[in-house]
């Protein structure tokens, strides 16, 4: 049984604001889900298919989206939770979890009141949707503040073509976020956000994904083509939601991914050493002394991770 409690005791990003919904009762169920198949989806390289059975058994997927559209309401630090603890568990399964409520975040700050927005943001609660994400294409690969493939009249609507770098569990996926240029006159730096669900897009696989780790993103390059109405582009320009929502969000929501991942290194390190001290008659066998610096800098990133929370809620309605 994974153990939550004895390396990070009474770790929580968001100190003083009780979990909404039995939020732990339902993080623990998908946190155990995930810890089972764990080793499975690594070695396989395939998508957590059983902890995300549980997350939207959970009804985590919409826990970014504000309760008068039928969600949760959480905010960033109350999700960093979740990701911590899915991180001990799964490392694929909650960098998934984080790409998702980023996309969720964006959507929530800036959808400038759309009705077809807000109609997805519903759908998101109530149906559990998981969001992919498409930020990076071509030759540009990790620009994302650039773009190549550009949105484009299409009779009543607007389509877009786009050779995708990256898609993280582009397959898997129920609707894809992805940047785009304006239109095809515009500057690669003048970027839309665009929303187009499963039935918009097809999907042709141009590159695969054996990693070293996170193999169960399944992060694979593919060729987007993808037809929607033009509401389903965001009205804000791309730069403002990267920088004010997408970036701090993303990188908030990462950490608690790597500080989860860490966690479980640091207390799996912990059980190790106990064990061989207990063989060798209560002897410190060698690298001992490591583990008070390992727990050491990791209560240091979770007190860093904290604090960058609590900033990041006090500016960020700062129109500065």
């Amino acid at each position: 049984m994974l153990n939550t409690e004895t390396v990070t005791p009474g770790v929580s990003f968001a100190a003083g604001e009780p979990a909404k919904g039995a939020l732990a009762e339902r993080t623990r169920a998908a946190v155990e889900a995930a810890a089972r198949h764990a080793a499975e989806v690594d070695l396989q390289g395939r998508f957590p298919t059983e902890a995300f059975e549980a997350i939207r058994t959970a009804g985590l997927l919409g826990a970014m989206v504000p309760a008068h559209l039928g969600g949760e309401g959480l905010n960033l630090a109350q999700v960093a939770d979740v990701c911590f603890a899915l991180g001990r568990a799964c490392g694929s399964t909650a960098l998934i979890f984080a790409m998702h409520q980023v996309k969720v975040a964006c959507l929530v700050r800036h959808h400038g009141g759309s009705t077809w927005q807000l109609n997805f943001l519903r759908r998101v609660a109530s149906e559990q949707l998981l969001l992919g994400s498409s930020t990076t294409e071509g030759k540009a690969g990790g620009a994302v503040r650039s773009s190549s493939a550009p949105i484009e009249l299409d009779g009543q609507g607007v389509r877009l073509l786009r050779a995708a770098t990256v898609v993280s569990y582009g397959e898997q996926a129920d609707a894809i976020v992805t940047t785009a240029r304006r239109n095809p006159d515009a500057a690669a730096a003048d970027q839309v956000l665009a929303v187009f669900l499963r039935e918009d897009y097809r999907l042709e696989r141009t590159g695969g994904w054996n990693t070293l780790g996170m193999r169960g993103t399944c992060s694979m390059a593919f060729g987007l083509e993808a037809r929607g109405q033009a509401e389903q582009v965001l009205a804000a320009p791309y730069a403002e939601i990267h920088a004010r929502t997408m970036t701090p969000a993303a990188h908030l929501l990462w950490g608690a991914v790597w500080a989860g991942i860490a966690a479980e290194a640091v207390e799996r390190a912990r059980l190790h050493m106990r064990k061989a001290m207990r063989g060798a008659g209560d002897q410190s066998p060698p690298g001992a002394a490591h583990l008070p610096r390992a727990k050491t800098t990791l209560q240091s990133l979770v007190s860093l991770l904290s604090g960058a929370l609590s900033r990041y809620a006090a500016i960020a309605e700062d129109p500065a």
